[in-house]
């Protein structure tokens, strides 16, 4: 449950800084509220055992301004705060946050793209991993005070989990879980 809300002005952030942008465009002097903001990663993960897609539910704060709840079903994913690669930030995340423990090698790239552009303009590079059970090797649920829930999304249910307007779902899952269904498509080609 969720109470005591209170909002306040941010003070030495940790992990976003909001700038105004001054700009000139085609002779127009402008202006931009903005937040400066890591890059990231996120994985797709599919469990080839359980024919299911692995995402992560967990309490958003700035959905819960919202909606009033403020869950989201997202991909796992990570910040880029530590001096590693890419590869290894995605695959400590995996294990962190869902209990699966791979290495680098099992990382596919999709590609990398801009997200909330309108405000912060962070990069984020997208892997696919496949799991078996067997590589499990925790409950994951995150570090710290994180509270991430595993949810295993059946591959049968996953268009219309895409589509269901009830869940709050990020756009990085809905375009991954696109690619999957297109390369699978492909495939079958």
């Amino acid at each position: 449950m969720v109470d005591k809300v209170r909002l306040e002005s941010l003070t030495n952030p940790r992990f976003v800084e909001p700038l105004r942008m001054f700009y000139s465009e085609d002779g127009v002097e402008k202006s931009w509220e903005m937040i400066k903001a890591h890059d990231s990663v996120a994985v797709l993960i599919y469990n080839r055992d359980r024919n299911a897609f692995v995402f992560v539910k967990q309490f958003r704060p700035a959905v819960f301004l919202r909606n009033r709840d403020g869950f989201t079903y997202e991909l796992c994913a990570g910040i880029l705060d530590k001096d590693k690669s890419e590869e290894l930030i995605a695959i400590e995340e995996i294990e962190e946050e869902t209990g699966y423990k791979i290495s680098c090698d099992r990382l596919k790239k999709i590609t990398a793209f801009y997200s909330s552009v309108g405000f912060a303009g962070s990069r984020q590079t997208l892997f696919f991993a496949e799991v078996r059970d067997l590589d499990r090797v925790s409950n994951g649920g995150g570090v710290d005070t994180e509270n991430i829930e595993v949810v295993h999304i059946p591959r049968e249910k996953i268009e219309a989990f895409i589509l269901d307007e009830s869940l709050v779902r990020t756009t990085g899952l809905a375009f991954a879980v696109s690619w999957f269904i297109e390369r699978e498509r492909s495939e079958n080609v």
